[in-house]
């Protein structure tokens, strides 16, 4: 009896429990439920996107939402190069903290206030990101505890950081010494990340270690932010990243990689062949003239600002002259400015589908060039579209496509090539080079243009040079001046002498007694104009140039490929090296070769940093050990070079022009040390045919060790050479030389 009533009891008990149970079961399901917060910028109700673009690279997008509920339609960017990124995240709203993957990189979301942290997958935090309204301004908040660099061309150098960047584009605050501005919302920071905000426009404020990026409400309710978090390792890293985002660069005709010489007002048609003439009897190189037009100056070879009609008191007979030009081997650029300021045009081809764009307006880019073809076909070889500032960004970029795409119609295979004062990301697509603007001539504008160029290349295009000498002459433009900028400049990309009292820019016209035409009050002192040092000075900067032209031309390719550019600040290539990322003043010309401008006045030595390793003196080939500060003794005519153990320098013979038929063999320095490898590149320079990667590559590797230099033909060739090739290959150390022939097959260099 015990025993039932204890079974009946404990069966009771356990009915009891489990309806206790699933009564709290119940109750838990049917409590309120803890509410997402929806994404809110102030007042703006949001909806937020993450894509996965690279391994390296995550797209976030804030979309703005309006009384539907829905997203404003994306404005499209020419900026920005389609890409097909894959979407890993699309809410209105979210509980608590969302964590998801893109590629190599770990993102955590939480939307009151809207958060992000971005880390790789070892759990190293890349950027961390606070977006807040405060009235009619909202604040993206970013971390940059390192310094900071990029966003364009001009402002305060070379670190960004501790400064306020309106982000106002043109000739304005500062253009005496930085040059002009050209704003790109790009910035790498050197502990490993880089940003690009595509959209809205805003403001950097870099003042504090949590910087901001500001911009008003009304912008982002008529456009998302649209906003680009890379991930590196190497700098380079971010360099792939950034043309991964706004495009490819592309080559340049090789005729570019020489001399420019520009002109302003003209003596009268005689005075063109007259100069052309009188580089080739000194024997100074130079691949390109340069014409003003007239309104800048009073002579020049068009009838005034924005006109194509040649001006018969310069060019009276423009098809003759142009001739007379190119039979000597030279090319022939033409100045033009007033372009529509709503300038427009996604394509040239009016048979694509084109969503409705408008063929019939003068403002199309088609009918814009159809206004420069006749002067094409009269043999003008490039343009020099100036002025600009005041154009919106699209039409800056319709501009550069007009001069891309505009030669192409008539000259279907031939590179073209322009030269601008404004760009913006995405105009290296277009083959438009940019120079920094009319500057003065004066000490601090040279030194200030050594990080004014780094940043520029880092940020913009890879191209990029200025008015050798400066643009507006001050009692400080003298001899010395100019020859510290001419040798500065034959390491720019763009090598090209422009500024008023233009004889001056002459590599001659510092010992003729005269000046040319004054434009604006005279400042020069007469002693200067029997100044002999200069010209065999010039004379020697660009044979240098010249000879550099195998090394120089594979950078470019290196460029257009990798988006590292010709002119890399130190960092690029030691970011793990304690300070090196506060050098400005100095930098590297491609992987291998140090440049140390010389920018102070009457200057006997130079102070600079050695990088780790070892460096050989470029002039004396002294073998020197890096990871130092050392001061080097300069004369007038050197500017102190370097170049690293391990490189090997390709340098040809002396030319007149890129384009001139040399026999004697180029010569393949070779610095020992360490092991070292270069891939020279080549193609024909001036076809489309390297886009179908129609070129030569031919490797050189130096063992040390063995104290072997081996030369091999690339896989990737597709050119065939046209015979056998022969190179002196000489040591650096001690000057010894071994003459090879190489006829595509491994050849080699011994040396005991």
């Amino acid at each position: 009896m015990e025993n039932r009533v204890f079974a009946t009891n404990f069966i009771m008990l356990s009915l009891s429990s489990r309806i206790i149970a699933t009564l709290a079961i119940l109750l838990l399901f049917s409590a309120p439920k803890a509410a997402a917060a929806p994404f809110h910028l102030g007042l703006d109700a949001s909806e937020l996107t993450i894509s996965e673009v690279s391994e390296r690279t995550v797209w976030i997008r804030l979309s703005p939402l309006n009384e539907k509920g829905t997203p404003p339609a994306a404005i499209p960017s020419t900026a920005f190069v389609p890409l097909g990124a894959v979407e890993k995240l699309h809410v209105l709203d979210l509980m608590g903290t969302k964590e998801l993957q893109a590629g190599r990189l770990r993102i955590s979301v939480h939307s009151d206030p809207i958060a992000i942290s971005i880390r790789t997958a070892e759990g190293r935090l890349v950027q961390e990101l606070l977006i807040e309204n405060s009235g009619e301004t909202n604040s993206l908040r970013f971390k940059s505890e390192a310094p900071v660099f990029g966003l364009g061309e001009g402002e305060h150098q070379f670190d960004r950081r501790d400064h306020y960047y309106p982000m106002r584009n043109g000739q304005l605050t500062g253009l005496a010494t930085n040059g002009a501005t050209i704003p790109v919302p790009w910035l790498i920071g050197a502990d490993g990340w880089a940003m690009f905000v595509l959209r809205p426009w805003g403001e950097f404020d870099l003042r504090d270690q949590n910087s901001r990026f500001l911009f008003k409400r009304e912008s982002f309710q008529k456009a998302p932010l649209d906003l680009f978090i890379v991930n590196w390792d190497q700098p380079k890293d971010a360099l792939a990243e950034y043309i991964r985002l706004t495009g490819h660069p592309v080559m340049p005709p090789k005729w570019v990689m020489g001399y420019i010489q520009s002109h302003r007002t003209l003596a009268g048609p005689e005075e063109p062949l007259q100069i052309a003439k009188t580089f080739r009897e000194k024997q100074l190189p130079c691949d390109a003239l340069i014409y003003l037009g007239t309104g800048y100056c009073t002579n020049g070879w068009n009838t005034g600002h924005g006109s194509l009609t040649f001006n018969p008191n310069a060019f009276n007979q423009p098809a003759e002259q142009i001739k007379a030009l190119h039979d000597l081997n030279f090319k022939v650029v033409l100045h033009i400015n007033h372009a529509p300021r709503d300038l427009f045009g996604t394509t040239m081809s009016s048979s694509k589908d084109t969503a409705g764009e408008d063929f019939s307006s003068p403002n199309h880019i088609l009918n814009y060039w159809a206004r420069h073809r006749d002067d094409e076909a009269l043999g003008v070889d490039a343009w020099w579209p100036d002025d600009g500032d005041e154009l919106p960004i699209e039409a800056r970029l319709a501009r550069h496509r007009c001069y891309y795409e505009g030669p192409l119609l008539d000259h279907t295979n031939s590179r073209p090539w322009s030269l601008h004062r404004n760009g913006f990301a995405g105009a290296a697509r277009y083959g438009g080079w940019i120079w920094s603007g009319d500057v003065e001539s004066r000490w601090a504008t040279l030194a200030a243009h050594v990080p004014v160029g780094l940043n520029y290349s880092l940020s913009l295009t890879p191209f990029w040079g200025t008015d050798t000498g400066g643009f507006i002459p001050t009692r400080e433009f003298t001899g010395e001046l100019y020859v510290r900028w001419f040798q500065f400049s034959a390491f720019n990309p763009l090598f090209r002498s422009h500024g008023r009292t233009w004889h001056l820019r002459l590599p001659w016209g510092w010992n003729t007694g005269e000046t040319g035409p004054i434009e604006s009050r005279d400042v020069t002192d007469r002693a200067e104009l029997h100044n002999d040092q200069v010209e065999p000075i010039c004379k020697k900067y660009l044979e240098l140039r010249y000879q550099l032209l195998p090394y120089n031309y594979t950078l470019i390719r290196e460029a257009c490929d990798t988006g590292l550019p010709p002119m890399r600040a130190l960092w690029l290539h030691y970011p793990n090296v304690a300070d090196v990322t506060k050098i400005g003043d100095e930098y590297l010309w491609g992987r291998d070769i140090l440049v140390a401008p010389v920018v102070e006045k009457g200057a006997t030595s130079r102070h600079l940093y050695l990088p780790p390793g070892t460096w050989y003196d470029w002039w004396t080939h002294e073998k020197l050990d890096g990871g130092r500060w050392l001061d080097r003794s300069v004369d007038l005519a050197t500017m102190p070079l370097f170049a690293r153990a391990g490189a090997i320098v390709p340098l040809d013979p002396v030319r007149q022009y890129t384009g001139q038929s040399v026999t004697t063999p180029t010569t393949l320095m070779v610095f020992p040390g360490i092991d070292g490898s270069f891939t020279m590149y080549d193609d024909d320079g001036a076809s489309l045919d390297y886009l179908k990667d129609i070129g030569s590559w031919t490797d050189l590797h130096w063992d040390d060790h063995d104290k072997t230099l081996t030369i091999q033909r690339d896989d990737r060739s597709k050119l065939k050479a046209s015979g056998p090739r022969k190179f002196n290959v000489v040591l650096a150390s001690n000057g010894a030389l071994r003459l090879v022939e190489f006829a595509g097959k491994k050849a080699q260099a011994k040396f005991k």
